[in-house]
This record gives structure tokens, sequence and C-alpha cells, in this order.
């Protein structure tokens, strides 16, 4: 025997000392020889070469021929034990070896084009090294970290882990703390930064906290209350303008000929100028530094709305005002996403003292679908007194807590799972009972997972987050030194169970989704309130803060939907589209009012206590028609919501900046067939051309809520 045939059918010497060394081995692996000696491995050798011979005279045999040789020999000669450890042995080696081969086909997939699981990364050469990385660490946790029960429920499409390839290496998202860092200053890495003099500074400063935090985590950074903490910077500008002025004046000797009145008018001309280049600047900034992995900029989100001090009624009105006019062309910024906080007495109303900043706020979103607008005086958000409630772009909401106070400031999501509501409902068939046996048994999973997860989480340490935990970003984190365990931080963060396509599993367990029959929306609300109280009870077993996501599903809508295909065939109104139906929402094509949708989703709300959202489609920007605008809003408000938008098609040519295109090929201005196709996606807002086949084929479908 000279030859044998490897794997990849390259044909080398053959080495009869390899299968000297594998039996040794699978004796070692089960406790040594027990007194036989190793003389023991050279006759099995030997009977291996001698079995070869004969099977195989010609020579002609491969590396996979040996090793069941290796195991018939094994289990002839008594050594059952032994050949059970081989055989084991065997599989991880199998294992491996498809998972790097799976490895190298994404890879190679990787470098053709880069996927599109996520709308805001680019084609760029770091966007390809960034899900390089992601396909490797994705087979190393899946093969090597997960308990088999939990890696197999992600790869059969009965759960799915987001985030997976950053599964044991940070956390998902943050509300920093912007008004701390701004008066203690910071250090990113490179050197401390003093607190700042002007609102420029200040501004420019925020852009830099939300970029070097979100190099510490893999999801969405969000300050809750950017009008309060940037306030102090206006009112700092306005007494530098006042000492500018005055000095200036001094030196002139015109001091005697100035009227205070001019003097404070000048002041407060001269603050707002630099308020609102301090505004654009930041904005820009937001759309420009590509610090986030695959050159994509910080999941960036900003509240405001709620100051009535003079600043913070500022830094609202130039922010709004910069964000309406647009990037260089015209363009419509896709970052931040930028959330407007309503509430009584406050914004709501006519003689509220933000009054006129809701208003602007709708104009504003009239035009480039930001502001989405968050409802303070829901039932379930009023409960906190006079604790205002952040939210972020994909809709997450931070505030109740298993462990300390109940604040938005300093806390984030760790992680979350969604699971597969329509595989349930096709399982259970019209079986209510056996679909809340295995709603129960999927829950149970989902959290088993994200406990595994955490039980990762928590045992890294503070200088694996230089500015996270090393700047005290996170509640709890002050007293932390840097080799000690983030455990007593992140337990205020919350682990989160999302689940998509409540839609689908009621048409299998009903026959009509809740958009069609008050019946199945019943059944609906019982199922999502049935979750919550899941989620609820593991955070009294586990101090944790479990709770209840509407997942924001981007690749997951249209993966969930090929495996039950795959699984089930297509089925009527449930696996019969691309894509399942995000959360809780009505189905994009289902054809009923703004009014009616807003009814049927409000009720959802209250029980997805970990973020919600919901959406009324239009057929254009709504331009001036804010009174219509605000009827939309003040019903979600009516129905309980607790975060709610308005879509539209805002299509946009990037020579000239032209809108309303949304039915042309070509600019009808400049004659250019380069527009930008703007649509929300997600809760954040993207590019057309960035949407995965998935979201392309949902979002043609999109029915329009315009009466």
């Amino acid at each position: 025997m000279k030859y044998i045939i490897k794997r990849d059918s390259e044909q080398v010497p053959f080495d009869a000392g390899k299968i000297t060394a594998c039996i040794e081995k699978a004796f070692e692996a089960t406790g040594g020889y027990n007194g036989s000696g190793h003389h023991v491995t050279f006759e099995l050798t030997l009977k291996v070469l001698k079995k070869l011979e004969e099977k195989y005279p010609d020579n002609h045999f491969t590396v996979e021929d040996v090793q069941d040789m290796v195991e018939t020999v094994l289990i002839e000669g008594g050594h059952t034990k032994v050949a059970k450890a081989y055989i084991l042995y065997r599989q991880k080696r199998t294992g491996i070896r498809e998972a790097r081969s799976e490895l190298m086909d994404a890879v190679a997939e990787i470098v053709r084009e880069t996927n599109r699981d996520n709308a805001n990364v680019s084609n760029s050469p770091s966007a390809k090294v960034l899900q390089i990385s992601e396909a490797a660490s994705k087979a190393y946790y899946l093969k090597r970290v997960l308990p088999a029960e939990e890696a197999q429920a992600h790869l059969n499409g009965d759960i799915y882990i987001q985030d997976l390839s950053w599964y044991g290496k940070t956390l998902t998202c943050l509300q920093i703390p912007l008004g701390r860092l701004l008066r203690e200053g910071f250090n990113n890495g490179h050197g401390s930064i003093r607190p700042p003099k002007n609102i420029r500074s200040a501004a420019a400063l925020a852009a830099i906290v939300l970029q070097s935090n979100q190099n510490d985590m893999h999801g969405g950074q969000s300050f809750a209350f950017f009008d309060r903490d940037m306030a102090d910077y206006v009112e700092i500008e306005r007494k530098r303008q006042e000492r500018f002025l005055r000095e200036n004046l001094e030196t002139l000797n015109l001091k005697d000929h100035v009227t205070e009145e001019a003097i404070a008018a000048l002041v407060e001309k001269h603050t707002l100028q630099e308020t609102y280049q301090a505004m654009e600047a930041f904005i820009y900034n937001l759309n420009t530094m590509h610090s986030r992995a695959g050159a994509q900029v910080p999941f960036s989100s900003i509240n405001l709305g709620t100051d009535t001090s003079p600043g913070g009624r500022m830094v609202t009105d130039c922010f709004l005002r910069a964000y309406e006019r647009g990037l260089g062309k015209g363009e419509t910024p896709i970052f931040p996403n930028l959330i407007f906080k309503l509430k009584y007495g406050i914004n709501f109303d006519e003689g509220d003292p933000n009054y006129d900043l809701f208003q602007l706020a709708m104009r504003v979103a009239c035009k480039r679908l930001f502001p989405t607008f968050s409802f303070l005086d829901s039932s379930f958000n009023k409960v906190y007194g006079g604790e205002e409630v952040g939210y972020m772009g994909c809709r997450t909401r931070v505030i109740s807590n298993a462990n300390g106070d109940a604040v938005t400031d300093g806390r984030g999501n760790l992680s979350f799972t969604s699971i597969n509501l329509p595989r349930l409902g096709i399982r259970a068939g019209h079986d209510i009972g056996k679909f809340y046996r295995l709603l129960e048994e999927t829950m149970d999973i989902a959290i088993r997972q994200l406990l595994t997860r955490y039980d990762l989480q928590k045992n890294l340490r503070v200088k694996d987050f230089p500015f996270l935990m090393g700047q005290r970003l996170y509640l709890n984190s002050d007293d932390l030194e840097i080799n000690d365990s983030i455990e007593p931080a992140i337990k205020n963060g919350t682990l989160s169970v999302g689940f998509i396509g409540l839609a689908e599993c009621l048409v299998a367990l009903t026959g009509k989704h809740h958009g069609q029959d008050s019946g199945s929306q019943a059944q609906g609300i019982s199922i999502v309130s049935h979750m919550r109280r899941i989620c609820d009870e593991a955070s009294r077993k586990h101090k944790l803060n479990f709770s209840l996501l509407a997942t924001p599903a981007e690749q997951l809508s249209g993966r969930f939907t090929k495996v039950d295909v795959e699984k089930y065939g297509i089925l009527p109104g449930i696996t019969d589209k691309k894509w399942y139906t995000n959360s809780f929402h009505v189905p994009v094509e289902c054809k009923v009012t703004a009014l009616e949708k807003i009814a049927v989703e409000g009720p959802y709300h209250q029980y997805c206590n970990a973020g919600h959202i919901s959406y009324v489609e239009l057929k254009s920007a709504p331009g001036q028609n804010i009174e219509a605008f605000e009827q939309i809003i003040r019903a979600m408000s009516e129905a309980d919501m607790g975060y709610g938008a308005v879509n539209f098609p805002l299509d946009i040519c990037r020579q000239c900046g032209k809108q309303g295109l949304q039915n042309e090929k070509t600019c009808t201005a400049c004659g250019s067939d380069d527009i930008s196709r703007v649509r929300r996606i997600t809760g954040y807002l993207s590019t057309l051309d960035r949407f995965n086949d998935f979201k392309l084929a949902e979002e043609c479908h999109r029915i329009k809520h315009d009466d």
C-alpha cells in the first residue's frame, strides 16, 4: 500500500503510522490501555492493514475507507468503548470540516457581493471584511459555544439568535447619558476631552460620543434627552456672545451708543445662528462618520421635544429646521433617527409651551419621514411618573428594572432572540391548546438561550469596553475597576424575547389574521399577552430584566419563511409570500384604512415592553397637509400606542435635489437618472437599492392608507 486518496481527491503517500496514532488517541480518550500495553495499538494497526489489503487489492482506497476499517477492527476486537470514542472523534472532525467548508462558501459569496442583511451596509471593502469575520464568528458560536439544543433551534428556524456574530463579544445598545459626559468630560482612548465652552463644541462632542460608543457595541446608540442635555450649552453660548459683543463695543468706544435692547437682540441673533450651525454640523457628522463596522455610520437616535427651557427649545427648533433643510443637495439625512416626544401639558395641545415645536416637528416629518413620535402619556409610559421614557429608532424601549431604578439613561438591551410564530401555528393546526404548549416550549428555549448568552456577557471585563464601561456610561458601572466583571452594571440591561409573524400564525390557527376578523384579533392579543406573562415570570425567577419585543425583522422576515416553505410547502396566507409580517403588524397588503390599522395594532403596544412601533403608509409626502397628519398622530395616541410613524415614498434626485420623483425614472428637473429612493426599514431609513430581496418584495406590496 503506497498511496491513499484524500477527501479532496488528491493522491498522497500512505502512512500506516497515522492509523496507529488515531488508535492511541482513542484509547487515551477512554482512560488508557488498562494494563494491555501499547503493543495493542500495533496489533490493531496490523489487522487494519491486512483487511485493507484484502478489501482493496488494487490499492485504491480513501481516508474514509481507512477510518471505517479502524472502527470495524476495534469493534471486532471487543474494544467497544474505544470504538465509540473513535466514532465521536470522527463526528467532531467531520463537523469541523463541514463548518470550514460552509465558511469558505460563505466567504466566496461575500467576496463576490456583500450580502444585504443590513440595509445600511455598503458594498465597500471594509463591509466585505466585516461580513467575512461575522461568518467565521457565527460558525464558531454555533459549532463550539452554544448548547446543541439551542444551536439546533436556531439552525432549524424555531428561533433566531439576533446578531449571532457578536454573541459573546459585546452588548446590543444604549441610551447614553450625554449630559454627564459633557459636564465632566471624557476620554475616548487618545487623551482627555474637557467639557465644551460653546454650543458648537458641545454638538461636535455629542457626535464623537455616539461614534466612540458605537465601536464598543453592535446595536443602536441613542440620546434620550438631547434637548435637555444640550440646553446648558446654549446658555453658555449666549453668555459668550454677550461678552464678545460688549468687549467689541468697548474696544470701538461704542458702548454708550447702543441700547441694552439692541445688545440683547444681537446676542439672541448670534446665539441662534451658532446653535443652528451646531445642529447642522451634528447632522452632517452623523451621516459621514463611518466608524461603525462595515463602513456604516453610527446607528444613532435622538429624543427631544419636551424641554421647555429657552436653551432646550432653541436646540429643538434649530435641530428640526436643520433636518428639514437636508444635506448638501437637499437629500434627506438617513441618520439620526429623530424621535419627538409628545406629552400633554408640554407640547401636545394648543397653549402648551412647546406646541409650536410639535407643529414644526410634523411639518418636518411631512417632508423628511422623521421625526417619528413617542407618546409619554400612554398607559404604560405615564406610570413612571416624572421619568420620561426614551425610545430608539429600531423601536427599543428600556425603563422598568428588576435590579434598580426605573430609568432610561445608562441602560440598553443586552441581546434578543426571536421566535417563529407562524411555524407554531402551522404545527398546531387549529388546536389552540397544542399551540400554547408549543409556544411555552419555544419561549423556554429562547429564554434559556438568553441566559446562556448572558453568562458569557457578564464575564466580560471593563477593559473589554474602553468607552462604554471605561467612561462609566452604563448604570452602576461607576465603581468598577478595569479587570472587574461587568455584571454589576449589565444586570440593569434587558434580555428580550422577540417574535415575528403574528398575522400568519393567526391564519394558521383561525383561518384569518387580526386585520380581517375580530375573533382573530382577540386571539392575537391573548397570544402576545401570554408571551409577556412568560417574560415577566422569567424576570421574577432569574432576577433579570426579561422583556417582550416586537421584533424589527429585516433579513429574518425572509429567512423564517424560506425554511418553513422547505419544511411545510406553500400554505395560502402563511408561506405564500417571500416574507413574514413584522411582529404584531397587520399585513402590509391588507386593505384597511389608517384608522382601522391603528385601532387593530394599538392594543399590542402595552404588552411589548421591550419595544414596539406602528406605521401608517401614505401614497406620497403629505406636503403642507399638517391637519391630516396630526389626525393620524392623535389617533395613535388615543389607541394607547407608545411609538408611531407615518411612511411615504421619498424619492430625491441626487444631482439637483428635486423631490417627489417616485413615479419617474429620470429627474423632471435635470434629467438625471441618479435618484435616491428612501424608504423606512425596521425603524431606520435606507435606500431601496440596499434592501434585501425579502424587504423589496414586502415594500412593493405595501397598501397605502390615505383614506
